[in-house]
């Protein structure tokens, strides 16, 4: 990450905004119901992936994600940033 990456960031700009701040913006003014169908799609697959975490690394897996966290903490920040945009596009593409 850039230390020039806040400029982009305004949360409070239209089109720059982080895509978090952009899927919250999406999520508040979205059709109800588009929203509730990909949420609880995400949380689906995010069940799905933590028991395959479970399966793969042991019950402990959790202290092994913080960990992960720690260490690669600037590759979550992109796939946040990432998830966030899709799900983002998701939601606007259905709501159109």
């Amino acid at each position: 990450m850039s230390k020039y990456s806040a400029l982009f960031e305004d949360e409070d700009d239209v089109f720059l905004g982080t895509p978090m701040s952009k899927l919250m913006d999406i999520i508040f003014s979205a059709n109800n119901d588009v929203v509730r169908f990909d949420l609880e799609n995400f949380m689906r697959q995010r069940a799905v992936m933590e028991i395959l975490l479970e399966e793969h690394l042991g019950e402990n897996y959790f202290e092994k994600v913080k960990t992960l966290e720690v260490l690669r903490g600037d590759d979550i920040e992109m796939k946040t940033k990432s998830l966030a945009i899709e799900l983002t596009g998701e939601i606007v593409s259905k709501s159109e």
